[in-house]
């Protein structure tokens, strides 16, 4: 398979469809908004007008967009992509979805006689740009072994999880993890600059003793230097969290981590903070005192 559609193209989907032209792979694009394309299109991609446009020739398609609202419209939408795919196209979407939209998804896709994958991704921008996030991928054996020469080149590692809604269950949880985490170091950077304690110093405790995850390394210096720029936005990882906590009652499990987090970014997106860095989570702990 050589002709991918990619359809969607932000923070994440611009790095992973330049992979994917690097690779050598004949890439058609499609975004909402023009510019991101016009900016692939001198890498050597075809612009599409339309998600349908761009999958009418693929034998693989795939979707990087912000939630299911969005997935459903490219997908489903008026010009979307299932209303020109051929039999036999390869769709793969990689966004932050609700399982109960990828299974329905899956079954659209199967009902035009396409496999069908979800397949999201731990990493964010700098990764998506140097080919290096690592897929959780969901749905048959025989998908995802049509699936791993695409992924490859966008990649540092993939895992098959199990049947369609497996990827997308697993990113949940992950970023559960990773909102409780930036959540809690907001608040400890907060009580950190009230105390008086200085606070790279402070910090430097933090991201070299046992609390120094990746993720923890990753913001606390941003938060303590105000540095915003986007890798990943607030308002997604809000968006995250709803949709983690949902899905884990819908087990039988309450994230009670994840509702305080959950509180914490939605007090953010409030502030008009939500098209930041998620590390800005941090500010309306500064701004209550």
């Amino acid at each position: 398979m050589t002709r991918v559609a990619f359809n969607g193209l932000g923070t994440m989907g611009s790095g992973m469809a330049a992979q994917l032209i690097a690779a050598g792979f004949e890439v058609t694009v499609y975004n909402r908004t023009t510019a991101a394309a016009e900016r692939l299109r001198h890498a050597g991609a075809r612009v599409a007008a339309t998600a349908a446009e761009a999958a009418a020739h693929a034998d693989a398609v795939i979707t990087m967009v912000a939630d299911d609202r969005a997935s459903r419209e490219v997908w489903t939408g008026a010009n979307g992509a299932l209303s020109t795919v051929a039999r036999g196209t390869l769709l793969i979407d990689s966004g932050t979805l609700s399982p109960a939209w990828v299974r329905e998804l899956a079954a659209l896709a199967q009902a035009r006689g396409c496999d069908f994958v979800d397949a999201p991704v731990t990493g964010s921008r700098p990764q998506a740009e140097t080919g290096e996030l690592f897929f959780l991928v969901g749905g048959s054996a025989a998908a995802f072994d049509r699936a791993r020469p695409i992924l490859e080149p966008m990649a540092r590692g993939m895992v098959h999880l199990g049947p369609s809604g497996s990827g997308a269950t697993m990113k949940l949880i992950n970023n559960f993890v990773c909102g409780v985490q930036a959540a809690g170091l907001a608040e400890a950077l907060a009580w950190i600059e009230r105390s008086g304690l200085e606070p790279e110093h402070a910090v430097c405790v933090l991201t070299e003793g046992a609390p120094g995850s990746p993720l923890v390394k990753a913001l606390a210096n941003r938060m303590v230097k105000r540095a915003y720029d986007v890798n990943f936005r607030l308002d997604l990882m809000a968006k995250d969290l709803r949709y983690a906590t949902s899905e884990a009652q819908q087990s039988g499990v309450e994230l009670a981590a994840g509702k305080a987090a959950l509180a914490h970014f939605e007090k953010a997106v409030a502030q008009n903070l939500g098209g930041l860095d998620l590390s800005a989570v941090v500010e309306p702990f500064r701004n209550d005192g």
